[in-house]
C-alpha cells in the first residue's frame, strides 16, 4: 500500500489532484481496503495505540468524490453519497432493520447491530452489540465481546487526520446513554455505568484509594466507572462540575458476558 498512501497523501496536500484518476483510484483503493478490513484507522501497538492519519485523509477525500445519489432499500428510501454496507450474510454480521452500517466501515463475524448506527471507518470486534440506537461513530475502534447499550453514543473523530478516534477495548460494557467522544480510550474490560460522559478533558477520579488519583481521556483496564460531581470555585460562586469515578475494579469472578447490571451489583450502582 506504500504507493496508495504516497497517492493519497499528494491528494490531500493539493484536492486538484484528485481529477487525476490515479490519484481518485487510491483513495476508493483505500475505502475498499477498510471495508474488507484489510486497513484500519488505528491499530494497537507496543507503546499504545497508533492513529493512521494517512487512511483518515482517504476517508475525508471520498466525501469530495461521491456524489449525492438516492438509494432505495425495500420501503426505505435514503439520499446520501455514501452507500451501504453489502455483503453482512456472508461476513456472519448480524444486522436488525432498520440499522445502518455504512459502507468503508468494517465488522468482524459474529457482530450484532441493532438498530444503531455504525459509521464510515469504524471497525466492530467479533461478539460485540451496538444496541438499539447505539451510535458507533466515523473511525471509532470497537474491540471484541463489547456491549454498548441503549442509546450510547461513540463520537467519531476524522479530523485533524492525525488525532486518536475513540477507543474502546475488549470486553469493555458501555452503559445506556453514556457518551465517550475525543479520542478518548476505554481500556479492556472496563464497565461504564449508565450516564457516564467522557470527552478528552474529562476529570476521571479514582476514588477507591485514601486520596483521589485523576486520570484523562482514558479509562483504566478493568476499572468500574460512574457519573460524579465535584465542587469547582467560580467568579460567580461554587458549583458542581460533571466528572467520572472509579469506584472499583471488575472481580475475578465477573465474566465479560454477564450483564451491565451484574458487574455493577458488586457496588450497589443504580443504573
Amino acid at each position: 500500500m506504500d504507493d496508495v498512501r504516497r497517492l493519497v497523501e499528494e491528494a490531500f496536500e493539493d484536492r486538484a489532484r484528485l481529477k487525476e484518476p490515479r490519484h481518485a483510484d487510491a483513495v476508493r483503493a483505500t475505502l475498499a481496503a477498510l471495508d474488507r478490513g484489510e486497513l484500519r484507522v488505528a491499530e494497537p501497538g507496543a507503546d499504545g495505540w497508533i492513529t493512521h492519519a494517512w487512511v483518515k485523509q482517504a476517508v475525508l477525500l471520498y466525501f469530495g468524490l461521491q456524489q449525492m445519489e438516492r438509494l432505495e432499500v425495500g420501503p426505505f428510501e435514503f439520499h446520501d453519497k455514501i452507500p451501504l454496507k453489502k455483503g453482512l450474510d456472508a461476513a456472519g454480521v448480524r444486522l436488525v432493520p432498520p440499522g445502518v452500517i455504512r459502507y468503508g466501515a468494517f465488522l468482524e463475524a459474529g457482530a450484532i447491530v441493532m438498530p444503531g448506527y455504525v459509521n464510515i471507518g469504524a471497525r466492530v470486534g467479533a461478539g460485540s452489540m451496538v444496541d438499539t440506537w447505539a451510535t458507533v461513530g466515523s473511525c471509532a475502534q470497537i474491540g471484541r465481546d463489547v456491549h454498548l447499550a441503549g442509546g450510547v453514543g461513540i463520537g467519531g473523530v476524522l479530523e485533524p487526520p492525525a488525532a486518536r478516534p475513540v477507543v474502546i477495548e475488549d470486553g469493555v460494557f458501555v452503559g445506556s446513554r453514556c457518551v465517550v467522544v475525543e479520542g478518548v480510550i476505554v481500556e479492556r474490560e472496563a464497565v461504564l455505568g449508565a450516564g457516564v460522559v467522557l470527552t478528552a478533558n474529562t476529570v476521571i477520579l479514582d476514588v477507591t484509594g485514601a486520596e483521589p488519583r485523576e486520570h484523562r481521556g482514558r479509562v483504566p483496564a478493568r476499572s468500574v466507572v460512574i457519573p460524579g460531581v465535584r465542587t469547582k470555585r467560580f467568579p460567580a460562586g461554587e458549583f458542581g462540575v460533571p466528572c467520572a469515578l472509579i469506584i472499583g475494579q471488575r472481580s475475578e469472578s465477573t465474566d465479560r458476558k454477564v450483564s451491565l447490571n451484574a458487574a455493577l451489583r458488586d457496588f450497589a450502582v443504580p443504573v
